[in-house]
């Protein structure tokens, strides 16, 4: 094991066994070494490498902290991965997605509250056929973020808030060149919210499912009709 892997290996055991809690402050460099067995570099490299990932935060002038370690502070390093991916993974990352969506729209039927169910109608009405294409990804980002939330899981829903805003510029791209789009997308919103309403987790899935494999096809499509100029992802 590289000497700053096992640095690294040494801090995530402190943390794991209670040692060290989110929000708590580092010991000082001598000290936290001393106790660690590791030499001061190595540590150093420790600590930036944890740094880049959000489990520490180095606040110059004022110590090293463990970081609050919620979900959505692991997937930063995911979202910079992907962004580095080329265009030729968006259909991946859409099958991922529909995955997903599936899944968090399953469980969110069996939790999903009246108030929450008057919110996801409220805001179809948000949005209307005239709108426009930014106007309706906004929405659609949304829209998916709420079920996502309504499910409950923390996880789940950081991954697909990740996942979708990778695929957020292929739905301008086809809400701009699809004629219907617009129409198509608060159509399927609509039965959606309608399935929710149900509370039929296996209905929810399938309407979601529909949904995003709706956008696959039509990205696999393009793909094979304009292969020199592909999507943006």
């Amino acid at each position: 094991m590289a000497v700053t892997d096992e640095a690294i290996a040494r801090i995530r055991d402190l943390i794991r066994s209670g040692g060290l809690r989110p929000g708590d402050r580092l010991p000082p460099e001598k000290e936290l070494s001393e106790s660690l067995g590791l030499s001061r570099n190595s540590l150093r490299e420790a600590v930036k490498a944890l740094e880049m990932i959000n489990v520490l935060d180095v606040r110059r002038g004022d110590g090293t902290y463990v970081t609050n370690l919620r979900p959505s502070s692991a997937m930063d390093a995911m979202a910079f991965v992907l962004e580095l991916q080329q265009d030729d993974t968006i259909l991946d990352l859409l099958e991922v997605r529909r995955l997903l969506e599936a899944a968090a729209g399953a469980k969110a039927a069996a939790r999903i509250t009246a108030e929450e169910l008057a919110e996801l109608r409220a805001s179809l009405d948000d949005v209307g056929r005239d709108s426009g294409v930014e106007e309706l990804v906004t929405h659609d980002l949304a829209f998916h973020r709420r079920i996502a939330r309504i499910a409950g899981n923390e996880f789940l829903g950081d991954l697909l808030d990740v996942v979708a805003g990778r695929t957020g510029r292929v739905r301008v791209w086809r809400g701009i060149t699809q004629q219907g789009a617009i129409e198509r997308t608060l159509g399927e919103h609509a039965q959606i919210v309608t399935a929710l309403e149900l509370r039929d987790p296996a209905l929810v899935a399938a309407h979601l499912t529909a949904h995003v494999s709706g956008v696959e096809d039509w990205v696999r499509r393009a793909l094979r009709e304009e292969p020199a100029t592909p999507p943006p992802a």
